[in-house]
């Protein structure tokens, strides 16, 4: 929904084409050399078995979003294909958040200079929807200041919006992916990823400028019956959730 999105492999998720199904969403920070670490992934799906089927050969089907951290740091150090592996491979159900992953260099409130941003940075939250359990994870880098809806205070405020400063499109986004255990067609898959953005408007203040690239996936897992209605109805909220929990989490 941003104007400045750097994405791999969206264009089968959508209703139209033939792919019903990913095998995996890479969120990660390095701009668009960071889409790299893709390739690493694409290597432990495979080497699993894992992937579309075309005769004996097993096509994994990856897609991606990526932000630009290349100010944060050393612009060299940024993700590759061996830590697209890596991740794959320390995959945990106990991940971290704040400033680690592809939250590592994110910043957030960058209406000013550099010297007035916050920390951006991963966050993860959760809800039931009926039977199912619907969470998020979300990386926060924009131009925005970051709202605290469930304890109505802000996180990391936009203190001032200076169009002479650093405001270049591209160099700012919030990527994340809803993921659920509910049944969902790719068309309903579709719909919770679009009504996500209401919780990232939420959450992110101003969100969706010309300056982001704001992305969110959808993946659903398929393993339990739950009503479509339920599972939308909490994607907005686990969002504008997880952004806040990631950003406070790297001020600490």
């Amino acid at each position: 929904r941003g104007a400045a999105n750097a994405t791999l492999g969206t264009e089968a998720l959508r209703p139209a084409m033939l792919i019903e199904k990913a095998h995996a969403v890479l969120l990660t920070g390095g701009s668009a050399f960071g889409l790299a670490a893709a390739d690493g992934i694409l290597r432990y799906l495979e080497e699993r078995g894992i992937g579309f089927a075309i005769g004996p050969v097993r096509v994994p089907i990856v897609s991606g979003a990526v932000i630009f951290d290349l100010l944060a740091g050393d612009p060299k150090a940024r993700p590759n294909s061996d830590a697209g592996y890596a991740a794959c491979a320390a995959a945990t159900t106990r991940p971290e958040i704040g400033a680690v992953g592809a939250g590592t260099g994110a910043t957030v409130a960058k209406g000013g200079d550099m010297s007035e941003t916050r920390p951006g940075g991963v966050g993860i939250a959760s809800a039931r929807a009926d039977r199912a359990v619907v969470a998020a994870v979300m990386v926060a880098n924009s131009v925005g200041g970051i709202w605290d809806d469930d304890a109505h205070q802000w996180v990391a405020p936009l203190t001032r919006w200076d169009r002479s400063s650093h405001l270049l499109p591209g160099t700012n986004t919030t990527i994340g992916a809803v993921v659920t255990d509910a049944r969902l067609t790719k068309d309903q898959a579709n719909r919770v990823a679009t009504v996500a953005h209401d919780g990232l408007a939420r959450a992110v203040r101003p969100a969706h400028t010309m300056y982001d690239g704001d992305t969110i996936f959808c993946l659903a897992t398929g393993a339990v019956e739950a009503p479509y209605d339920a599972v939308e109805a909490v994607a907005a909220d686990v969002v504008a959730r997880a952004i806040a929990a990631g950003v406070r989490a790297a001020q600490r």
